[in-house]
């Protein structure tokens, strides 16, 4: 019985730490228990020196709270591998000012993991090498003020500099964060413009978390917002070239923030992808085909495939 009620306060634990705030029937469901035995495993929880907070009326429930110290988190081994994975990388990553913290609590975690994870994290970290890159630091207080308004459902605020420098104040409801390795994306849906948007973490300025809380959308895919956004949405041109490929090797060719593949069939895929000069564009399209040694053709618009005609005679020229 007793192992019964360990293992119950565990993944109540656990349910707390996934979510802002939950309901005691809801909990109840879950664990399979009594609104009665949830409140009695609440209080277990705070002996063992869990902060769990309750409040009454709409919106109200059990969350867990900051304590004084931090307590320690529950993780199953394939979080515990992930986490301490993300770590080693965070050590080299995108977030300003990580990289010596994120050391640190790798080498607390990596202390008290058992050996079959340690060996798990160990033979990824030995596989794993970092190469500098063109990367674009962000704010990390500004990531975790948006991660967690995400999670929470808060109202945002923010000043954002555009691309041709103009700032402008915005609201937002934040629905989800957006990594591509080298930047970070928002996917919002935008108060002032009614419309959603996406923003780049490193052209803000002020993030500020509100305590207003927005009721959720109808939202589009993240991933594929947030592609289209910043492959095609920002430039003069976009264009679709067919490749006689299957997609699935063109898309390890194509980096996320450059264009989008889509299969037409096993052997054929359309790239969607922008740019702001055709004749770079061009040399692109010439330069892919080439190196997967495949036929390519212009889908849209004609102008491009003036430019890769254009682009015909200068190679044809230079070799004579």
């Amino acid at each position: 019985m007793a192992g019964d009620t360990t293992a119950r306060v565990l993944h109540l634990l656990g349910l707390l730490q996934s979510r802002a705030v939950w309901t005691g029937p809801e909990l109840a469901e879950r664990l399979g228990v009594t609104v009665r035995s949830v409140r009695r495993d609440v209080e277990r929880l705070r002996e063992l020196g869990y902060p769990v907070l309750a409040s009454k009326g709409i919106g109200g429930g059990y969350q867990l709270g900051a304590g004084r110290s931090l307590p320690p988190l529950l993780l199953d081994p394939d979080e515990a591998v992930a986490v301490a994975v993300c770590l080693r990388l965070a050590a080299g990553g995108t977030v300003a000012g990580v990289g010596e913290a994120a050391l640190r609590t790798l080498t607390k975690l990596d202390q008290v993991l058992p050996a079959r994870l340690r060996a798990q994290v160990s033979a990824v970290q030995e596989a794993t090498v970092t190469l500098d890159a063109r990367i674009t630091p962000v704010d990390p207080d500004a990531l975790m003020s948006l991660a967690r308004a995400s999670r929470d459902r808060h109202r945002v605020r923010f000043d954002y500099v555009a691309r041709d420098g103009s700032s402008t104040r915005r609201s937002v409801e934040p629905y989800r964060l957006v990594a591509t390795g080298r930047r970070w994306y928002l996917m919002a849906f935008d108060l002032d413009r009614d419309d959603w948007r996406t923003f780049r973490l490193d052209r803000m300025e002020s993030v500020r978390e509100t305590t207003w809380v927005f009721a959720p959308r109808q939202a589009p895919d993240a991933r594929e917002y947030v592609a289209r956004s910043v492959t095609q949405a920002p430039y003069r041109w976009v264009a679709k070239i067919r490749y006689a490929a299957a997609s699935t090797v063109v898309a390890e060719h194509v980096p996320a923030t450059v264009g989008t593949v889509q299969p037409v069939d096993e052997g054929h895929c359309v790239l969607t992808a922008g740019a702001d000069r055709l004749d770079w564009l061009a040399m692109h399209v010439v330069s892919l085909a080439g190196s997967l040694g495949v036929g390519v053709e212009v889908v849209e618009p004609p102008e491009l495939r003036e430019a890769m005609r254009e682009l015909s005679g200068r190679l044809s020229a230079a070799a004579g």
